[in-house]
């Protein structure tokens, strides 16, 4: 059975379905949110990679909701900037973050930072804390 969705500039119709159905009957429920709003939400999580979150995991790096939200912030930050690959350094952690793809690459904590060398990005991000 072909369940692709067809759609033209003011109908949307289905592969067998006799009735189309207005785009007008696609809108937004009232009081839900908008399409503007759920894209900036999807915009603004940032994944983890398995090697990063086996990285925090093994480190013992606490990252919690305000964590979080300071890493979003830092990755469009670094977005609007034209990044491609950036070093976030929060508090005692420095995360490199696949700015396109909005997902932590690995993480070092600052037992580890001393002698390190990172390759591989275009900018760096601090977070004070």
């Amino acid at each position: 059975m072909d369940n692709r969705i067809l759609i033209s500039p003011r109908v949307i119709s289905r592969p067998g379905n006799t009735a189309p159905v207005s785009s007008s009957h696609v809108a937004r429920q009232p009081g839900g949110p908008g399409f503007q709003q759920i894209l900036d939400q999807k915009t603004q999580v940032v994944k983890f990679s398995a090697h990063a979150l086996e990285r925090l995991s093994r480190r013992n790096i606490p990252f919690g909701e305000k964590e979080m939200n300071s890493l979003a912030e830092a990755v469009t930050k670094a977005e609007k900037k034209g990044a491609k690959d950036s070093l976030v350094v929060m508090k005692n952690v420095a995360l490199v973050v696949s700015v396109k793809n909005r997902t932590v690459i690995t993480a070092v904590d600052g037992a580890n930072l001393k002698d390190n060398v990172f390759t591989k990005i275009d900018s760096a991000v601090i977070i004070p804390d």
